[in-house]
Parts: C-alpha cells; sequence; structure tokens
C-alpha cells in the first residue's frame, strides 16, 4: 500500500513542535489537567475523533477503520501520558515553562505530542485500517497512576482492547533511534513510611532515654543488606531512605524518628521477601533496643513486563517506519517505574524507549532534571513508529 508513516510525520513536524513546546510552557500535575485535557480533546475534535473521559481528565480517543472487515477486526491501543512535575524549570529558551515550580521534566509533553500526531495520521488513513484503535491520554503517572482509574472505569472494554503500546523518551539515546527489550522492562516499586519510637530525654542522661536516632541509623545501615546479602546479585533491587526526620535541639533526644524511602525490584518474589524482610529488621532493631515502630508500605506500580510477541511487531514495525539500524536492543532493564506496567498487566503490551538526546545540542540533561530538555526530531519517528505498529497490528 505504499504507506510511508514517517514521511507523513515529517510533514506535520511544525505542527508537532508546536503543540509540544504548548504542552511544555503550560505543564500540570497529576490528574489536575484541564488545560492539558481540554487541548487533547480540541484536537480530537478538530480532527473529527470521538473520544471518551476517564478518570476525570483522562480521554480515550476512538479511531473506528473503515477497511473491509474492520468491524470483525481486533482493537489496539496507544498510550501517552500528561502529566508534569513539580520541578523549577532552569532552562533559558523560549518554550520554558510560564508555571512557577512546575515543568515537563520527563518528557511526558512530548508523549502526548506524539499520540496526537499518531491519531491525525492513523485517522487520515483509517480507510486501510481493518479494526479499532484506542488513543489513551493518561493523567497522573507520576503519582498514583491514572492507568489504574482508567482501566477500573472500562477504557479497555467496549470494544475490547486486545493489545497496548507505549513509548518514553530516553536523553541517553540519540532522537532517530529507539530501543526495545523482551521481557521484563521496569521496576515495581513499594515506597514505605517508618515511625521509631522511643523515649525522649536530656541528651546529657541518654541512659534514662531511648533514643530512637540511634535505632533509626541501625535500621538504615542493617536493610542495606537485604539488596547485598539477601538478592540473588544477577536481580536488579534498590532500598533507598530518601528522607529522615526527627529532633528539634542537639541536646534533646526526641522521642520519635520518621524514615521514609522506598523499595524497587524486579521480580515479583523478590518484591514480596523485601517487604517481608525490612519489616522483620525493622522490629528486630526496635525490640532489642527497647523501642516500638509503625511501618506502612504501600503497593504502588508493579514491575512492567514486555509480551514477545508484542515486541516482535514492535520491532518489525520500527524497521519499517526509520531502518534497521535505528531500532536497538534495550540490553537491560531500567529500575525506573512506569504505570504503563497496569495496561500491560490486563492485556499484551510491548513499552519502548524513543531516543531524545542530541550531544551537540548539549541536550544531555536527565529525566526528572530541572534541565530536561528533548530535540523535537524525536516528535515524527515516534509518531511513525506508532503508526506503522497500529497498522501492521491490524492489518497482517
Amino acid at each position: 500500500m505504499g504507506l510511508d508513516f514517517y514521511k507523513e510525520a515529517l510533514s506535520i513536524n511544525d505542527e508537532l513542535v508546536s503543540l509540544r513546546r504548548d504542552f511544555h510552557e503550560n505543564p500540570e500535575l497529576d490528574f489536575d489537567l484541564h488545560r492539558t485535557s481540554g487541548k487533547v480533546k480540541e484536537f480530537l475534535e478538530k480532527e473529527g475523533i470521538p473520544y471518551e473521559v476517564y478518570a476525570g481528565t483522562g480521554v480515550c480517543g476512538i479511531i473506528e477503520g473503515t477497511a473491509e472487515g474492520a468491524k470483525q477486526g481486533k482493537t489496539v491501543a496507544l498510550r501517552g501520558d500528561m502529566d508534569a512535575l513539580p520541578i523549577q524549570d532552569k532552562k533559558s529558551c523560549d518554550y520554558s515553562s510560564k508555571v512557577a515550580g512546575k515543568m515537563h521534566a520527563c518528557g511526558h509533553d512530548a508523549h502526548t505530542t506524539i499520540l496526537l500526531g499518531a491519531a491525525k495520521l492513523l485517522n487520515e488513513n483509517k480507510h486501510l485500517l481493518k479494526g479499532t484503535v484506542k488513543l489513551i491520554f493518561e493523567p497522573a503517572e507520576e503519582t498514583t497512576g491514572g492507568s489504574r482509574v482508567m482501566i477500573a472505569e472500562g477504557v479497555l472494554e467496549s470494544p475490547k482492547v486486545d493489545a497496548v503500546f507505549g513509548l518514553h523518551v530516553t536523553e541517553d539515546l540519540e532522537a532517530g533511534k529507539i530501543m526495545v527489550k523482551d521481557g521484563v522492562v521496569n521496576a515495581a516499586s513499594n515506597p514505605f513510611t517508618i515511625k521509631i519510637k522511643g523515649k525522649g530525654g536530656h541528651g546529657a542522661a541518654p541512659n534514662n532515654a531511648v533514643d530512637p536516632v540511634v535505632m533509626a541509623a541501625q535500621v538504615v545501615l542493617a536493610m542495606q543488606t537485604i539488596v547485598s546479602r539477601e538478592i540473588n546479585p544477577f536481580n536488579p533491587a534498590v532500598v533507598t531512605i530518601g528522607s529522615i526526620q526527627g529532633g528539634t535541639a542537639q541536646n534533646i533526644i526526641p522521642d520519635e524518628v520518621k524514615l521514609t524511602g522506598i523499595i524497587r525490584t524486579m521480580s515479583s518474589e523478590d518484591r514480596l521477601n523485601t517487604k517481608l524482610r525490612l519489616e522483620e529488621i525493622v522490629k528486630g532493631i526496635c525490640t532489642a533496643m527497647r523501642g516500638s515502630y509503625e511501618i506502612d508500605i504501600e503497593e504502588s506500580y508493579p514491575c512492567l513486563y514486555n509480551d514477545d510477541d508484542m515486541v516482535e511487531l514492535l520491532r518489525a514495525s520500527a524497521k519499517d517506519a526509520i531502518g534497521e539500524e535505528n531500532v536497538l536492543i534495550q540490553p537491560v532493564p531500567r529500575m525506573w517505574v512506569e504505570s504503563f506496567a497496569y495496561f500491560a498487566n490486563e492485556r499484551p503490551a510491548c513499552f519502548y524507549m524513543l531516543g531524545c538526546g542530541n550531544a551537540e545540542k548539549g541536550i544531555v540533561a536527565p529525566i526528572h532534571n530541572a534541565n530536561f530538555d528533548i530535540d523535537e526530531q524525536c516528535l515524527p519517528v515516534g509518531v511513525a513508529v506508532q503508526c506503522q505498529t497500529v497498522f501492521n497490528y491490524l492489518t497482517r
């Protein structure tokens, strides 16, 4: 049929850049994405694409193919996340954030733009599509995961989604390339809070107190042995303490110290065992030192697993779209967490990395950094790969 999605994507490049910069200048957080969501709806309406609303500010556009047999065909979903981060943008450029303390430091502005670009091209070619495309614009990826709410509200049903694809920009890969991995791609996360309770007193008379600061210090050191001594050395895992709070003065032993942190693991077994051992360590130290504790380990994002068949399809489609030399194998999983994992737990899925870096242009700052930016040449690349993947899935 001679479709060249990369060429088509390049033809709308100016529109893609304009969209991305608008989103970048006007970041919003969590589920509070009313402007961003409004822009997405406005774009879909302009293109004649019907949509449904989920999770308050989430949007799902629907493109029904009109090729012969489309009504009996499959349904494939593309997902793009929309929310920004509570970071002050330190870039000096025309499109830096206009909102104090908020910034698209993780590339979700690019993800949203790419999904809109794919929506435009797929809708223009819907006469070739033997099935249905769902365009899922997700809120709150950086917080609690809008995907969970959207799934609970039925975004993967009516019509039932058969496969889902998603992407994430990464500065450590040159713009123009992608990389994809079989199997586990991203970690699971378990944020935790530990309150270590003792008995306050004068710093000059520690014998009359039960010092929670010393207990907390023992806990921080002991929990590091979970990774170094209890998890298979070939299995990536992290136990991080992010904050320690307690005390008001140098000569006062406080009653309580609060620790917060996060567990990241790559297997269900390691996730379960790490949670169990963390509590056993806290309990053992606090009991031995005459203190007590409270611990809350949250269930956050699960591991993200790619489906083998969807990875094969994605690789073949990307080679069609941007050339075999630009499709790389991701060598190892990443300790990032990703709410796309909830979609991947429900349906066969593939999540891949889209290069957005450019050392010559100085675009090297990592995600979640106040200087993060993308080489906008990645936008038509992402659009082309997403479109080609959908086309191949529905027509081959």
